[in-house]
């Protein structure tokens, strides 16, 4: 029994860093300036997409045996790889990858060196990540686990100083969906899709330190959840709060990065911000680290080779550095489109296999999630401007102007899925 708990808590502290994104530190401030006195309604929403969604995705992943591609396989083998190769490109290259690089140069360096060159930067940076990558060491690893501490220390401080000394008192907001809002922007923080890649590493681990029982596993998972909510909970929260202080102090334009050192500023002085800085700043060198090496290994191992690692992380890095460019602010509007169609998919095949799991017949799945994917696309194509008369039909279903529209087909597609009976060769 004390082993178990002593196994919990180490498990749910390693949880808690692999969503503890240092990338991810400028979203609740922002939501909680935006939403004013209604901020803990937004932060509910960022809860639930942010915390509670990618931890139902490490349980979904640990019932699939840790393996993205098994998770997927129910829909078909084709969904199968499409939903691992988009979002490894998502958490990669495409999104995650250059947002964090852009995180940590517009934190750790613009606000000591104003006029520092974005190129430069990223050339460093990106050329730090290639030489580690390239060839791996324990170097990371240990500094790994120094930073994670660090950084929860000093936004311990900068919370509690900034909650019993506040900037100013959350102001009033004509706010209709709050609560959606905050769901929504939960997307960005892209952790449920690493969950369901990541859940691999937990359940090895767990196997590794003898829980062979799927249930035991499952169950252990659960318990260290708990744990990572907890100061996931107290970080997310405590900086949303912090942000919807600052409503009469900031413009709603102000850039996410600035408002995250504004508050740290304002908690911890010059210091606060200096501090802040660096320990994010090399958060995300490390964040970034383990991105490239995962999108290198996965590439590598469904090609069994053919794409050489070593091609793949230079690609990779290349890449990243070019899209780093753009800046913090223009990566998430790239990424808004591209999450809107993702998400809602994972979403479903998440809850499916969490909550119905191999009880039911795979057609469940795909009716579910083909109507899922229908809609998230026309509502992705509607953000874009692209076919408007087609895509505009969404506005009419059920739900949509909370942001909700794939909800109802979902749920249709999934009774349409238990009323065809399953092939028996896929039973």
């Amino acid at each position: 029994m004390v082993r178990k708990k002593n196994d919990a808590i180490i498990l749910g502290a390693a949880l808690f860093s692999m969503f503890f994104g240092a990338g991810n530190l400028i979203f609740p401030p922002f939501l909680g300036l935006l939403a004013g006195d209604k901020w803990n309604w937004s932060m509910v929403g960022f809860f639930i997409t942010g915390i509670g969604l990618p931890l139902l995705g490490i349980i979904a992943s640990a019932k699939a045996g840790g393996d993205v591609d098994k998770l997927g396989r129910k829909v078909s083998p084709l969904f199968s790889k499409f939903l691992g190769i988009t979002v490894v490109l998502a958490i990669g290259p495409l999104l995650a990858i250059p947002r964090t690089g852009a995180t940590a140069f517009e934190i750790g360096v613009i606000p000591n060196l104003p006029n520092a060159s974005p190129i430069i930067f990223s050339i460093i940076y990106f050329g730090i990540t290639l030489a580690l990558v390239i060839k791996p060491n324990n170097v990371i690893d240990r500094l790994g686990k120094v930073l994670t501490p660090t950084l929860l220390i000093l936004l311990a401080l900068i919370i509690i100083k900034g909650i019993a000394d506040p900037m100013g008192s959350p102001i009033p907001e004509d706010l209709a969906k709050p609560f959606s809002d905050g769901f929504i922007q939960g997307y960005q923080t892209m952790d449920a899709l690493a969950s369901i890649l990541f859940g691999g590493i937990i359940t090895t681990s767990l196997i590794q330190n003898g829980y062979d029982d799927e249930k035991e596993q499952i169950d252990m998972t659960k318990k260290a959840g708990f744990i990572a909510v907890i100061g996931l909970t107290f970080v997310y929260g405590g900086l949303g709060y912090l942000g919807a202080t600052g409503g009469s102090l900031f413009s709603k334009t102000i850039a996410k990065t600035d408002l995250v050192m504004n508050i740290a500023n304002n908690s911890l002085h010059r210091y606060g911000e200096i501090g802040l800085g660096l320990v994010v700043s090399l958060a995300c060198l490390t964040t970034t680290i383990g991105l490239v090496a995962t999108v290198g290994q996965y590439f590598s191992q469904i090609t069994k080779g053919k794409l050489k690692y070593e091609v793949v992380v230079i690609a990779t890095t290349i890449f990243s550095a070019i899209m780093s460019f753009k800046g913090v602010e223009s990566i998430i509007v790239f990424a808004e489109p591209i999450l809107m169609f993702m998400y809602p998919i994972v979403i479903v095949m998440i809850l499916l296999t969490v909550f119905i799991g191999d009880k039911s017949n795979h057609n469940v799945y795909r009716y579910a999630i083909y109507a899922t994917m229908i809609v998230s696309m026309l509502e992705s194509l509607n953000m874009l401007g692209i076919g408007k008369y087609i895509t505009k039909l969404v506005k009419y279903l059920p739900l949509a102007s909370w942001g909700f529209s794939w909800v109802i087909p979902a749920i249709l597609g999934a009774i349409i899925g238990i009323l065809i009976p399953q092939n028996k060769v896929e039973a």
